[in-house]
């Protein structure tokens, strides 16, 4: 037993129909069987496509309306692009699937002033990197790929390719980046741990240079301590030899004297 649910608008800018009262053993697909299960799809798709384009020519395909199994097989490929969002409020289990109704040209006009209005309603950034931004172009791609899947799901499945590149591309960039602001704060980590030691280095030398200038200051003046006492030695040693000259001439005089008067009497 299905019942219908109006809830208001999701805040995303994908169309989606009214959430439906599911039963919780239904079983539903994890994240990681959505690849499988995509596979699965494209290959019931495309053999059904050429088991159609032999039965009919292609002016009568042209005008011959869509059956019941290949609106199934389109809602099932769209519903692996775009998973069902699922939920429990009071024990109840609730989905929520994307929208199978084609696009009009309002339909797209309203995406644009929709996106329009979130981004100046979210403040987004015009340019640089913006997640706000980001977030409101990927609901708008995925829209876009809804729309056109309805239509033609191969060039759905392309655009969600294109899409898939887009996200790997971006999280290449964001592990770049993340690997960049480590590397960029392990540098500056290294730097900051060279400066201090720079600065324990340059301390250590200003330490010895001082010692330096202190020896250099303690020799000087035993140097002029040494010259002074060399110079006042010199001084007493030339006044001690002045006067041992001056005793022996006054020494050498007595002695001639005598000498003299020792002579003196025998001529």
């Amino acid at each position: 037993m299905t019942t219908e649910r109006i809830i208001p608008s999701p805040n995303t800018l994908v169309k989606y129909d009214n959430p439906i009262l599911v039963s919780k053993h239904d079983s539903k697909a994890g994240p990681s069987g959505v690849r499988l299960a995509l596979l699965v799809l494209l290959s019931r798709f495309f053999n059904m496509k050429t088991k159609y384009s032999v039965m009919i020519p292609d002016e009568a395909a042209k005008k011959t309306p869509l059956t019941a199994d290949i609106k199934r097989e389109a809602e099932e490929i769209l519903n692996t692009i775009l998973p069902p969002k699922e939920w429990e409020d009071d024990g109840q289990l609730w989905r929520q699937c994307v929208s199978t109704t084609p696009a009009t040209r309002l339909d797209v006009v309203n995406l644009q002033e929709q996106l329009d209005m979130r981004l100046q309603q979210r403040q987004a950034r015009e340019t640089g990197i913006c997640p706000v931004r980001r977030e409101l172009y990927t609901q708008c791609f995925d829209e876009i790929i809804r729309q056109v899947t309805i239509n033609c799901a191969e060039r759905g499945l392309l655009l969600l390719r294109v899409r898939d590149e887009m996200r790997m591309t971006i999280e290449a960039y964001q592990a770049l980046y993340c690997s960049s602001v480590a590397f960029g704060m392990r540098k500056a980590l290294q730097a900051e741990q060279g400066k201090s030691d720079l600065f324990e280095d340059v301390e250590t030398l200003k330490k010895e240079k001082q010692d330096l200038e202190n020896q250099i200051t303690e020799l000087k003046q035993r140097a002029e301590q040494a010259d002074r006492r060399a110079a006042e030695t010199r001084l007493a040693e030339e006044r001690k030899h002045t006067e041992e000259i001056a005793f022996l001439k006054k020494t050498n005089q007595q002695l001639k004297t005598q000498l003299e008067g020792i002579l003196a009497p025998k001529k």
